[in-house]
């Protein structure tokens, strides 16, 4: 009996092993090509470097920023998703975690084209806010989390410089509207629940230029 009783926890201990290396697994990035290829293409283009400001670019983005968001447009049970977008929701219904893993790899791995400021007296008046913020109203400076480069942090805080500055805009709004709330404890809306129009413009456009 004990000896059955071993050879039992020694089997389920292979299997929990054999499931753990299973989701220890690294990504594909030639598996998140191909899903990209296909479902991605349309609106980030086939390298992540979208051509539509109201697309983000997603070349050269931290994977795990892109792996959360992906999974944020997806229901969890009953619940709504986190980040609510249709064509989104769309896009990632069938895909399963490790795919989104695996595009969130690929695109990662691809070559950034950045955007550019147009506006250079906006863009002067965006880098007085993300670089000091605006002490009179509480809103905290964008390179305490984004870096004074807008390079972000790997695991934290995404890249953001060079991003459509039309696309921040929407973001930003967004954030400050409560629209989008997937933000963790609230960072991005406390922000932006401070911001002008102005204020958020400005450093769209300011952000869009930072390389």
């Amino acid at each position: 009996m004990i000896r059955v009783v071993a050879m039992s926890v020694c089997l389920t201990a292979l299997l929990a092993g054999h499931a753990m290396a299973q989701g220890a697994a690294k990504p594909d990035a030639a598996k998140g090509q191909a899903i990209a290829s296909q479902v991605c293409v349309a609106c980030h283009m086939a390298d992540g470097n979208s051509a539509q400001p109201e697309n983000p670019k997603l070349a050269g983005q931290f994977p795990e920023y892109l792996h959360k968001q992906l999974g944020n447009f997806k229901p969890q049970g009953n619940a709504k998703p986190e980040r609510e977008n249709p064509i989104m929701a769309g896009m990632v219904a069938n895909l399963s975690d490790a795919d989104m893993h695996n595009v969130a790899a690929y695109y990662a791995a691809q070559t950034y084209r950045p955007s550019a400021a147009q506006d250079k007296n906006l863009a002067a008046l965006g880098q007085k806010i993300y670089r000091g913020g605006n002490p009179k109203t509480g809103v905290a400076a964008c390179a305490g989390c984004h870096g004074p480069a807008g390079a972000g942090i790997p695991k934290q805080y995404p890249r953001i410089a060079g991003q459509f500055a039309k696309y921040l805009e929407t973001q930003l709004k967004a954030f400050r509207s409560g629209a989008r709330a997937n933000d963790p404890n609230g960072m991005m809306r406390g922000v932006a629940g401070r911001m002008t129009d102005a204020e958020i413009k400005a450093v769209s456009e300011y952000t869009a230029g930072l390389r």
